[in-house]
């Protein structure tokens, strides 16, 4: 039976069994590296909260690509860090790195000829040598500042020689270094939507009223005493679904919109060109300032139910308006 033939005659019980297997292997290797933590993992962290340079993370094969991941979750939880290719690293990479870095340099076996033909290099300038492996006698970690211990019980291969609970432990051991860094420096939501202003969450924290509003002549803006006709034009010139209503001192006294609109056509008693839009307005808009949250602007309309916004300053004074059509370009909704 060839190995096509042998595939098709697996059942679904026993892929499902099979997955089950690996991921309780798995979670047995992350509860012997939560067992083995302990003051080198605290060394580890201070080391890195003192470094005043980046965290350069290096490895090879899939040691490699776990370090990858490793310096992206550093560099963006407040933690300067990115990935050097070993190999590279022999061949003029090695430049990329100053006095001033820590060095996090991932081997399960600990004997990974590339990591240990820079390591030299290392020591001369001074870096400070991290190491994570899965054997604690092994050339690297006798070569380190500090060494972390990845063990594992055993490989969820079952051949014993794809890296699985070995990468598994050193990416769960990495996102504990960089949380616990995090939570050293204090390090906020905010901080993490500036290193992520194009992510749904650094659009929510970091964009403005004033960023997403219409100002100046953009802005639907007419006096009380002005007629329903021309509040219509207004509205339809400026395409907001609605005007802000202010009086001669310029301070909003109500709002004009849609609705109000088409409550007023259907009452064949109005005169659109003789009835003063203040006799019609919202008396009691809902409003925000520019200095808020765009994020704040979606709450409020989904709380009150309407799609438009005025925009006043301290003394309710219209600086500007939008509506939720402007918060879907900016994708804050």
């Amino acid at each position: 039976m060839n190995a096509p033939d042998h595939a098709l005659k697996v059942s679904d019980e026993a892929l499902v069994a099979s997955g089950r297997q690996v991921l309780e292997i798995e979670a047995q290797a992350l509860a012997a590296v939560r067992a083995a933590l302990g003051a080198d993992f605290a060394a580890a962290c201070r080391r890195m909260l003192a470094c005043t340079g980046r965290v350069v993370c290096t490895g090879m094969g899939k040691s490699g690509h776990i370090a990858t991941k490793i310096a992206a979750t550093l560099a963006s939880t407040g933690t300067p860090a990115f990935f050097m290719h070993p190999g590279e690293a022999s061949h003029g990479d090695l430049g990329m790195v100053t006095d001033a870095d820590v060095v996090l340099a991932l081997s399960n076996s600990g004997e990974s000829e590339e990591i240990l033909a820079i390591v030299p290099a290392l020591k001369r300038q001074g870096n400070v040598l991290i190491t994570m492996t899965g054997r604690p006698g092994s050339s690297l970690a006798r070569l380190a500042d500090v060494h972390l211990d990845a063990r594992v019980p055993a490989e969820a291969c079952p051949l014993g020689l794809a890296p699985t609970s070995s990468t598994t432990a050193a990416l769960a051991l990495g996102d504990a270094l960089a949380v616990a860094l995090l939570e050293a420096r204090g390090f906020t939501a905010e901080d993490f939507a500036r290193s992520h202003p194009a992510g749904a969450l650094g659009r929510r924290l970091l964009l403005h009223i004033h960023d997403v509003m219409h100002a100046g002549d953009d802005v639907p803006v007419v006096r009380d005493d002005a007629s329903i006709s021309a509040a219509l034009l207004e509205m339809s010139r400026k395409r907001l679904g609605m005007t802000a209503v202010v009086g001669a001192d310029g301070v909003l006294r109500g709002v004009f919109t849609d609705g109000d609109l088409r409550r007023c056509l259907d009452d064949e008693d109005t005169d659109l060109k003789s009835t003063p839009v203040s006799a019609l307005m919202g008396r009691s808009p809902k409003t925000i300032g520019a200095d808020a949250l765009a994020v704040e602007a979606a709450r409020l309309m989904e709380e009150h139910k309407i799609s438009a916004l005025v925009v006043v300053d301290a003394d309710r004074r219209v600086v500007g308006a939008l509506n939720i059509h402007d918060l879907l370009r900016a994708r804050v909704v």
